[in-house]
């Protein structure tokens, strides 16, 4: 101390009231409220942080949903359902399917629904994909398949996982963009997607050892017939497009005039069209 304030030692009552503190200054916050913010604040900085992979997705959550096991949960379900091509099975397990359905989605990723991909169509069930792709590939090889109706892109990823060249068809400009959005980082190098007209097909690239048809018609169209390889496959839901009679269908290409129609299960799709949007 110094000056004036040292020689009047010990101090004077004068000396020991408070001033009123400025305005400007805040006062000071007792020590366990001040700790109690700073948890707070360090909680809030954690979930900022929590997100990986699938946007909307919390870090835990994305983890659980890239892992194998959820994948390999999902295809044990479809194993329990009756599948049992071994080539469908690791497909399904191995195609990540939160990446190709809408972000507040992708919890619901692996669960046996189809999910809504916007314009009006879905993703289908992983159960139904796997029973579409099974009846398509049952026995042999696949060598070229076409697939009308990419969305998007999901089929046609699990598909380029058992044939060895794969071309889907998208009549929806914005969905088409999306599935190429989608597959790009799979880096799935046997894909070819089109933009077109699915009712009409690819005759300029058929035969085709499989045909999978993603939405429902009154019938198969002839032209689709026609560009089936003898011995080909065909898988599509034909009915009602009120989704009231709809039929899972097989047609056998058995001669190059003669096809065999087997009907299978009942299921529910989106309308197929003609045209492009």
């Amino acid at each position: 101390m110094t000056g004036e304030r040292a020689k009047r030692f010990p101090l004077g009552l004068a000396d020991l009231e408070r001033k009123p503190r400025a305005a400007t200054e805040r006062p000071r916050e007792p020590l366990a409220a001040r700790e109690a913010a700073s948890r707070r604040a360090d909680t809030h900085a954690s979930h900022g942080t929590d997100k990986m992979g699938a946007p909307n997705v919390p870090l835990a959550s994305a983890l659980a949903l890239t892992s194998e096991r959820v994948r390999e949960r999902m295809v044990e379900r479809l194993r329990g359902n009756g599948i049992a091509d071994a080539r469908v099975l690791d497909a399904m397990a191995a195609v990540p399917r939160h990446m190709f359905v809408d972000p507040g989605l992708a919890a619901q990723a692996y669960e046996d629904a189809a999910l809504p991909i916007g314009h009006h169509q879905t993703i289908s069930k992983p159960s139904v994909v796997a029973r579409m792709l099974e009846l398509a590939a049952v026995g042999r090889p696949l060598e070229r398949v076409l697939e009308i109706g990419t969305g998007c892109g999901y089929q046609a990823a699990v598909l380029a996982r058992i044939a060895r060249d794969v071309y889907s068809i998208e009549r929806i400009k914005p969905l088409y963009e999306r599935a190429k959005l989608n597959l790009r980082p799979l880096r799935v190098p046997n894909i070819r997607l089109h933009y077109g007209d699915g009712r009409v097909g690819l005759p300029s690239v058929a035969p085709f050892d499989a045909v999978v048809i993603a939405a429902a018609g009154l019938d198969v169209p002839q032209a689709l017939l026609d560009q089936l390889a003898v011995g080909g496959r065909l898988v599509a839901p034909v009915g009602s497009q009120s989704g009231q009679a709809q039929v899972l269908t097989l047609v056998e290409r058995v001669a190059p005039n003669q096809w065999r129609e087997s009907r299978l299960d009942r299921v529910f799709f989106v309308p197929l069209k003609s045209g492009v949007i």
